[in-house]
Parts: C-alpha cells; sequence; structure tokens
C-alpha cells in the first residue's frame, strides 16, 4: 500500500554536501548548453526550420538551448494524435496511469538538482526558487496520481432498494496544456500531469522563456512509461498555432496559466462553437495578480517586513501570488516602510549561478522594459524609497524597489507589474485597509499581519481572494496544504494541488440498473 501523500522537503543549502551537490549539477548542465530540441509528436522528434534561441537572462550571450518551432501543420498533427491516443488512454486503469506519475516523481526526485539547475540557468531562478520549484513539480506528481485513485474507486451514492447505482469519473479527451515561464518545471509538470492521470491526452505548448525545461520534462515522463502520443510536446509561437490549438474542434479543454490578456482571449475564442465541436469546451484559467499585505496597528512589524520582503522580492516579484502591494495603517506606516526599505537594501542581486544571490534577473527584454516603465510611473505616482534602477547591462537586472505614499486609485496600485516593485498605501483604519485590498479587479492571494483575533475573522469573512494568509508571507503555497487558485480576474478559481482540481479534467458518469 502506497504511504500517505506528504511534501517533498526542499534543500537545505547551509550543508556542505548540498552545495557540494548542487554546484556539481550546475556544471553537467554547463556542459550540455547549445543543444537542439523540437516538437514531439506521437513519440516521433521533429526538426523544423524555424529555429528560435533560448537565452540566459543573466548573460544573454549564452544559449541554453536551440528549439525548433511547430507551424499549424504539426499543430494539426499534434491534435490528430492526441484524439487517436485518447481512444487507447482513456480505458488504462485509473491506478495504472497513477503508477506512471509516481515514476515520473521517483525519477525527478533522483533528478532534482540536475532540473534545479536548468532553472537557475533558463529562468534566472536563485538555487533556493529552483529547488522550491522542483519539490513542487515533485508534489504535484504525487498528490495527483492519489488523487486519481482516490477518485477512480467507488463512489458513495445513497442506496435505493432494487437498484445498483454506480458513478464514474470519466476523461474529457484532448486539452491544450499552455503553462507559464515563472514556474517553468512545478506549474508545467502540474497542469500536464492533472490532465493526463484523469485520463485525457494533451498537446503541450510551453512558454516561449522556458522550452528547454518543458522539453526535458517531456522526456522524462516518456523515460517513466507514458505512452506515445499521451503527451504531444508542440513549442511554437503563441501567434502561429495557440489561437489554431484553442480553436480546433477536436479540443475539448484547454488549461492556461498566465496573464489575464491571454487568459480572457482564451476563453472568448473557446466559447464559440466549431464546425463538427460535439461539446461546450472547458477552460481552466490560473492568471493574474494583485496582491495585498494588509499590516494592522498593533502588528509584530519584524514579522510584517519579513513577510513583505519575502513576498515582494521573491524570484524578482515575478510570481502571480506576490505581494505588489502593502496596506499598512497609519500608526505603524512609517516605521514599517522603513524596516522594509532597510531589508530590500540588503538583498543581494546578481546571477543566480551564485549560491549568496538572492535576486536574479527579471525574464526577458520585454519585461524589463515594462517593469522600467512602470517604475518611472510610480516615482510619479508616488515617492520612490529605495532601488528603481536597472542592473548588470549583460543581464535583466532590476533592484528591488518600493514605492511610497501611493493612492488607490492609480496605475502602480491597480496594474499587475510582475516584477521586484511593490507599492506602500497608507489606511486611516482596518476597515479602509480592507476596502483597499479589495479594490483591484483580481482576487488572488492576500495577508493579513494582526494580533487581533476580531480583525483577523473579519478579514477571513470579508477579503475576497482565493488565498488568505495570517501571519505570514503570502506566497509559498504548498500542494494539498494550500489549494491554489483566485477569484475575479484572477482566473476560474481553479485551486490546483486540491481535492477538487481533478474534477476540472473529468465528468462524472452514473450508471442505474433495475435489479
Amino acid at each position: 500500500m502506497r504511504e500517505a501523500y506528504r511534501n517533498e522537503p526542499f534543500t537545505n543549502f547551509t550543508e556542505d554536501g548540498s552545495r557540494a551537490a548542487f554546484a556539481k549539477a550546475l556544471q553537467q548542465v554547463k556542459s550540455e548548453l547549445g543543444r537542439e530540441y523540437g516538437p514531439v509528436i506521437g513519440g516521433e522528434r521533429i526538426a523544423t526550420e524555424l529555429r528560435q534561441p533560448s537565452l540566459n537572462p543573466s548573460d544573454t550571450q549564452s544559449v541554453i538551448g536551440i528549439v525548433c518551432q511547430a507551424d499549424r501543420a504539426l499543430a494539426e498533427r499534434a491534435v490528430q494524435t492526441a484524439a487517436a491516443a485518447f481512444g487507447i488512454w482513456r480505458r488504462v486503469p485509473p491506478s495504472a496511469r497513477a503508477r506512471c506519475l509516481y515514476k515520473a516523481a521517483a525519477i525527478l526526485r533522483r533528478r532534482k538538482h540536475e532540473f534545479s539547475a536548468w532553472m537557475v540557468m533558463e529562468a534566472g531562478k536563485s538555487w533556493t526558487e529552483a529547488d522550491v520549484d522542483t519539490a513542487e513539480a515533485i508534489d504535484f506528481l504525487e498528490f495527483y496520481g492519489r488523487e486519481m485513485e482516490r477518485l477512480g474507486d467507488k463512489q458513495p451514492l445513497t442506496s435505493v432498494p432494487g437498484e445498483d447505482n454506480e458513478l464514474t469519473y470519466i476523461p474529457l479527451g484532448v486539452g491544450v496544456i499552455i503553462p507559464p515561464w515563472n514556474f517553468p518545471l512545478a506549474i508545467m509538470a502540474g497542469m500536464t500531469a492533472s490532465a493526463i492521470v484523469a485520463g485525457n491526452t494533451v498537446v503541450l505548448k510551453p512558454a516561449s522563456p522556458t522550452q528547454v525545461i518543458a522539453a526535458r520534462f517531456a522526456a522524462l515522463l516518456e523515460e517513466a512509461g507514458v505512452p506515445e502520443g499521451v503527451v504531444n510536446f508542440l513549442p511554437g509561437p503563441g501567434s502561429e498555432i495557440g489561437d489554431y490549438l484553442v480553436d480546433h474542434p477536436l479540443t475539448r479543454f484547454i488549461s492556461f496559466t498566465g496573464s489575464k490578456e491571454v487568459g480572457l482571449r482564451i476563453n472568448e475564442r473557446a466559447a464559440r462553437t466549431q464546425p463538427g465541436q460535439k461539446w461546450i469546451k472547458r477552460v481552466i484559467a490560473e492568471m493574474g495578480g494583485k496582491d495585498t499585505i494588509v499590516v494592522d496597528d498593533d502588528a509584530d512589524l519584524e514579522l510584517a517586513a519579513e513577510a513583505i520582503t519575502l513576498s515582494a522580492f521573491g524570484f524578482s516579484g515575478q510570481k502571480c501570488s506576490a505581494c505588489s502591494r502593502v496596506v499598512a495603517l497609519g500608526k505603524v506606516y512609517d516605521e514599517l516602510l522603513g524596516r522594509v526599505a532597510e531589508r530590500a537594501s540588503r538583498l543581494t542581486v546578481g546571477s543566480p549561478e551564485d549560491p549568496a544571490t538572492y535576486m536574479g534577473p527579471v525574464i526577458d527584454q520585454k519585461a524589463h522594459a515594462k517593469i522600467m516603465e512602470y517604475i518611472g510611473i510610480g516615482a510619479a505616482e508616488g515617492r520612490l524609497v529605495c532601488g528603481g534602477k536597472a542592473g548588470d547591462p549583460r543581464g535583466y537586472f532590476i533592484e528591488p524597489t518600493i514605492i511610497a505614499d501611493v493612492r488607490p486609485d492609480t496605475r502602480i496600485a491597480q496594474e499587475e507589474i510582475f516584477g521586484p516593485v511593490v507599492a506602500f498605501l497608507k489606511a486611516s483604519s482596518f476597515d479602509e485597509a480592507l476596502a483597499t485590498a479589495n479594490d483591484t479587479e483580481f482576487g488572488l492571494t492576500g495577508a493579513v499581519i494582526s494580533r487581533s483575533r476580531a480583525r483577523l475573522e473579519q478579514a477571513r469573512e470579508q477579503f475576497h481572494v482565493g488565498n488568505l494568509y495570517f501571519n505570514r508571507k503570502c506566497t509559498g503555497a504548498l500542494v494539498g496544504a494550500h489549494p491554489f487558485g483566485g477569484f475575479n480576474m484572477s482566473g476560474t478559481d481553479s485551486k490546483a494541488g486540491g481535492r477538487d482540481y481533478l474534477l476540472l479534467f473529468t465528468q462524472a458518469k452514473v450508471v442505474s440498473e433495475r435489479l
């Protein structure tokens, strides 16, 4: 009998052995840079004329890999291949599908530092951030395997004399998986694994900045015994194949994580019925956030400063759950601002290959330009307290930035930045603080730092986000412990890593027989 699920432990990099093992993995990855990757459809590796280099965001002269790009003809082939494979994979028992995930988790656990090192190089993650990403990928594989076994068991129904009633969860069909670049292993692995363990087949279109990591995970699934055609790896420009995959009449569902704008576009296109389409397409979307930490006037300010710094600047703020706004009561506002600014000024920014680095680069030139533009906007709308400058020009570095005295209706307080920028807003009362926290089109994560039980309970009811944390940071959701997904324009509240998630990739069928 398989042991109960538990989260994968994080690596302790204060230990010499762990540091040496990770450094060795980095050297191994460096020896493999520049290799060619490409589409894999039905187990066949395909070379195309259009190739895209994947660059190291810390050193743009370093090429991580060359990735062959798919066109619409290959997109059509991938969907048709997935549809053919679905006829076989759907009949594989849930327990057997789950065993593929357990095998993949075991392989990934053995190669943990290797995959983390790829994220240091291709995504610009620090050692710690990469390690957490890989651990979460293992968690998703282990958790969803157990969840599918649970859903595959006999489901409880009300007994009716003279009848034999049965409810089973059956797969949907062909899905399109469109993961983000910011958790290039964990979220991509979770989105893919959840769909296939439920009996579906998929076309995996990786995020452009992190296609090499996705390619290597697809190869790991093949090694774990996932049959050919169940996962079809299809790198390519969204402008060329994205709409085509979403619109295809054989596409049954789209699982997407990314920006609000792209998510809404996918939802709109998926709602249109195509010729030959036999179903209403399902969209599972996790989109953006404008996440707030509220600090009460009785709060432990050292705890608050730590929570804000970790939430705002971990992985350079490139998390949909990152703290982008702090709303503090006037009594503690100035002292809290000073404490956070002091902590931010001590953060190390540089190459994530160095274990001493806390913040690496942002992902690419487009992101760098956007964030720097927002810093300029914020400096005009508020008061620039610290940071605000670009770093080493060899990569896409930006200093941790704090903008104070911001009004709730400003752009810096309302628009998602996705970078190491946090805005400070002052509130005259706790009611006003909650109102300001809710004054956004998003509703993903939030946190409240307070010693008052009454105010925490008030926030429990009134703070409208999918993941709300008390007296801790607003990032770092753990699979199984913190099912993750948001309200409003933050998505469909999918609750990834929770007991409801696999239901999104299945449909319930009831069979009743009169005895």
